[in-house]
């Protein structure tokens, strides 16, 4: 799938008005793919829509509540704080069915010797999706994309490989291909969703070199 197939998809993003929700519509929209933001406050995801059109120079950006957004979309991010996760998709089961869904939420904690992993019980928060939302093709991607990096147009690259998972092959082309329209981004097929958990978890070891090496790392892999 190219930049032009991916133009005629409409991706909503359930968090639109977080940092790294907005960081990926800003460069989506940039590459051409109609966004639409969403929020808990239709107002406030139509106010962020107008700050990205105008960062972006595009029209194709606009604000709706979560459910209009699940709903108006064709391909739905999920970049909600892990503490909401399964109580906003279990509330957007019918606007989601049968549409690819991309799980990029972390569980994380926060201690005083940094970030760590949070046990999940349906092992990951890209499985816990897929239990709520059996209707839908659940993917887990772009966990480890520096919002930073996203959201200052200056980065003209954001030099990262996206690790893709899902057991539905055309969904996740369909997820690095929306990888791959980023500059410098590239997707990568990471394996089955049941391997989302250790992928979540990685990005404990990330924020850590981020504080020590006062950097915004990536992952890249070599060989492919």
């Amino acid at each position: 799938m190219d930049v032009t197939e991916l133009g005629q998809l409409k991706v909503g993003v359930l968090g639109g008005t977080g940092p790294q929700g907005r960081g990926l519509a800003l460069r989506w929209a940039g590459a051409g793919i109609p966004v639409v933001l969403g929020s808990r406050s239709a107002e406030r995801a139509a106010a962020a829509a107008g700050e990205l059109r105008a960062a972006a120079g595009v029209e194709h950006v606009t604000g709706l509540d979560n459910a209009g957004c699940a709903a108006d979309a064709d391909v739905v991010l999920v970049a909600v704080p892990w503490e909401g996760h399964g109580e906003l998709l279990a509330g957007l089961r019918d606007e989601l069915v049968g549409k690819i869904v991309i799980d990029c939420v972390n569980p994380l904690g926060f201690d005083k010797q940094g970030p760590y992993a949070l046990a999940v019980e349906e092992g990951s928060a890209a499985q816990q999706a897929e239990q709520l939302l059996p209707d839908s093709r659940v993917t887990a991607a772009f966990h480890h994309v520096s919002a930073v990096l996203l959201g200052d147009l200056a980065v003209a690259e954001v030099d990262i490989d996206v690790l893709v998972l899902g057991d539905d092959r055309e969904a996740t082309d369909t997820v690095r291909a929306l990888a791959d329209a980023i500059p410098g981004m590239r997707g990568v097929y990471g394996g089955r969703l049941r391997n989302a958990h250790q992928v979540e978890a990685l990005t404990a070891n990330l924020i850590a070199v981020n504080r020590r090496y006062k950097t915004h790392a990536g992952v890249r892999v070599t060989g492919v």
